[in-house]
Order: C-alpha cells, then sequence, then structure tokens
C-alpha cells in the first residue's frame, strides 16, 4: 500500500502541473476548485474539476460492483482491480501524448485524460477502502498526519493507536506521498513527456498485483 501511495504522488503530479489545476485522486481540491471555477475567481476552469468529480464517481460505482463480484465469485478481487486501475491509467498515458503543461481552458484531449485517469482513482480508492488498512489509504495523508502527531508523545490521544507499528505506517504514508509527488514534478519540470510519467505509475501498479498474484487470496471479510 506504500508503494501504491507513491503512484497517487505521481499521477497527481501529472494532474495538477500538467492537466488542470486538478486532482484526480484526492477530490477534496476538486469540490474547492469547482466552487472557485463557477464564481470565476483565480482563472481556475470548472471544467477540469467537474470531469474530474463526475469520472471519479463513475470509477467508484463500477469498482465497488467489480470488486464485489469478483469477491462472490472466488477471484482475485485485489490483483484484478490493481491490473484494471493499471490499464486505465496507461490508457491515460495514450490520450496525454504530446500534450505538455496547461495555461488556459483544458482542451478535449486534456479533459479526456483527466476522465479516464479520475476514474481509475475511483476504483483505487475502493480498494483501499476494501483493504482497510490502518493509516495507509494511497490517495490522502491528512488523517494519517492527524494521526501521526494526535498518537505521538507530543499529541498523546489515548483514543488512537500507538506504538512502532502505527507510527511507521503513519509516517510511510505522508513520506510516500511526498516522494511521489516530488519525483513526479521532478518528471515535469525536466521536460519530459508526462504520458511517460504516466505510464511509469501504470507499470509500478502492474507490478504491485504481479507481486500478489502467488500470495494467499486477498478477500474483506
Amino acid at each position: 500500500m506504500v508503494v501504491l501511495t507513491v503512484t497517487t504522488g505521481l499521477v497527481e503530479a501529472a494532474s495538477l502541473l500538467t492537466l488542470g489545476p486538478v486532482f484526480t485522486a484526492m477530490q477534496t481540491g476538486n469540490v474547492l476548485f469547482l466552487g472557485f471555477g463557477l464564481v470565476g475567481e483565480g482563472g481556475l476552469s470548472a471544467a477540469a474539476p467537474a470531469v474530474s468529480l463526475g469520472a471519479f464517481v463513475v470509477g467508484a460505482v463500477a469498482g465497488a460492483r467489480l470488486e464485489t463480484r469478483l469477491e462472490a465469485d472466488r477471484h482475485r478481487w485485489f490483483v484484478i482491480a490493481l491490473v484494471v486501475e493499471a490499464l486505465l491509467v496507461a490508457v491515460a498515458a495514450g490520450t496525454a501524448w504530446g500534450l505538455h503543461p496547461l495555461h488556459r481552458a483544458p482542451t478535449a484531449r486534456h479533459l479526456a485524460t483527466i476522465a479516464v485517469l479520475s476514474t481509475a482513482m475511483g476504483i483505487r480508492n475502493v480498494t483501499s477502502l476494501r483493504v482497510g488498512v490502518p493509516d495507509l489509504p494511497t490517495t490522502l495523508v491528512t488523517r494519517a498526519m492527524t494521526a501521526l502527531m494526535a498518537g505521538s508523545s507530543l499529541g498523546h490521544d489515548a483514543l488512537l493507536a500507538r506504538g512502532p507499528a502505527a507510527t511507521a505506517r503513519r509516517a510511510a504514508s505522508v513520506g510516500a506521498m511526498f516522494a511521489g509527488g516530488f519525483a513526479g514534478a521532478s518528471w515535469v519540470h525536466a521536460g519530459w513527456p508526462v504520458a511517460g510519467l504516466l505510464l511509469v505509475a501504470s507499470a509500478v501498479v502492474l507490478l504491485v498485483a504481479i507481486a500478489y498474484v502467488p500470495r494467499p487470496r486477498l478477500y474483506t471479510g
């Protein structure tokens, strides 16, 4: 799950720095961007966050139905969900081929790429919810950072899990997101194609799926 968190940073670097500004995994920002864009403040387009939010909803619904059906049929829902996600990110790389950082209203290709990526991230969010690893949701770090501080010797909150394992998970969640964002931003800053960055993210997700193939079947129940 830590590695998947890194890929979220990669994808969001591509989204914010090349396709948007827009998020594809962390939808809280899009709710705000949509509000700002509808008012016409900040030079923000309402189209990009609206497309992302809509596609994310589609991905979450499709992911929930797919993974529930796969689990009911005793298939490896976790592995298959990651493969589907990786394929969608690869498709987004195809639609993003030749795109450069956006400094104007998004084009149809930008919106198409946003839609495919957001669908993939909707599926990802369902997958991480079903796995339910504490402090490692893979697509956001606010709660992990809060728990890291509140559950530490500084915060000393008795209601939160404490100890080396919990601290390590929370720190890994924050660190992995930062690492992915830093690596993705470095890629864009170097002038390398955003399609290549998305292909890297797709390949990493696929490798995680392959790594789980020989393991016992993963279910939520």
